[in-house]
């Protein structure tokens, strides 16, 4: 299955910074099957020809011209098929960091209130055109037919315009789409503080305050980033190290235990044979035999 990294993927590469906002006229000739697809940006999809299906984990839609999509930045299954009278396949994509949508909430402050107020926020958003999204797409399409450079801020302004037609037609999306940056924003840090060196005697308690969390919110999202606890994570990381440092032959048990957290040698020792099934000296001279 293809992986598709966007907006990077469509975006020539001149080495400058990526721009905060984005926009992408997208045409295609080929089908394309289930996609992986992750987002580094939120987007806007305008669907001008062709069919889409978009996958979440939890919802599945498809999208026909005359529909448009707000998708939140993250990782989804998306697979797009020609057709209409030409048979092609034709969008307009609106790409915009969260610092965009920062931005845009710091200018108009009033329209963020109300955040997190949705006991359940669908994934993403499918929007019926009318006649503003009509001449909204074809402003977009003379823009980027125009020849002339779409500087940043056009863009930006195109997009708080698109914004507030959404804070006023539907803005349970616009309230599910910021709490949507912000959870990615904090996933993001529970990831960058577990890939960095961490102190093996470090506690999870220690891992939610550097996480800018409470330990019940850095419990619940590290189990749905990571797949497990993050107290089992600890001890599969320390008893991997252990492994490591066993399979050398020159440490004995009583010289690893506290260079992999643990307090004592007895602990250890139990922690170990419940993962490995023997002891430590067992697994020892297995290894080094």
């Amino acid at each position: 299955m293809r992986q598709v990294l966007l907006p990077d993927d469509l975006m020539p590469r001149t080495g400058a910074a990526y721009p905060a906002t984005y926009l992408v006229p997208y045409n295609t000739a080929s089908n394309s099957e289930r996609t992986k697809i992750t987002l580094r940006y939120h987007l806007f999809s305008f669907l001008v020809e062709g069919e889409k299906v978009v996958t979440y984990p939890t919802v599945t839609a498809r999208i026909v011209p005359g529909q448009f999509l707000l998708l939140p930045a993250g990782n989804c299954l998306m697979s797009e098929k020609l057709a209409g009278p030409t048979h092609a396949y034709q969008s307009m994509l609106l790409f915009f960091s969260n610092e965009a949508l920062t931005a845009f909430f710091q200018k108009h402050p009033d329209l963020g209130m109300g955040v997190g107020t949705e006991r359940v926020a669908p994934p993403f958003h499918v929007f019926e055109a009318d006649e503003f999204l009509t001449n909204f797409v074809r402003s977009l399409s003379l823009l980027a037919s125009s020849g002339a450079e779409l500087t940043a801020s056009i863009q930006q302004l195109k997009l708080e315009e698109l914004l507030l037609y959404v804070s006023r037609q539907q803005p349970g999306a616009l309230h599910a789409l910021l709490a949507s940056a912000s959870e990615t924003a904090e996933n993001q840090r529970i990831r960058a503080v577990m890939a960095a060196d961490l102190p093996v005697h470090i506690t999870v308690e220690d891992l939610a305050f550097l996480c800018h969390t409470s330990l019940s919110t850095f419990k619940r999202r590290f189990a749905r980033l990571y797949g497990t606890p993050p107290n089992k994570w600890l001890t599969r990381q320390r008893l991997a190290m252990a492994a490591q440092l066993l399979r050398q032959g020159t440490l004995k048990t009583s010289d690893i235990y506290d260079q992999v957290g643990y307090e004592n040698v007895s602990s250890f020792i139990q922690s170990f044979k419940q993962a490995y099934g023997i002891t430590p000296k067992q697994f020892q001279m297995q290894q080094t035999s």
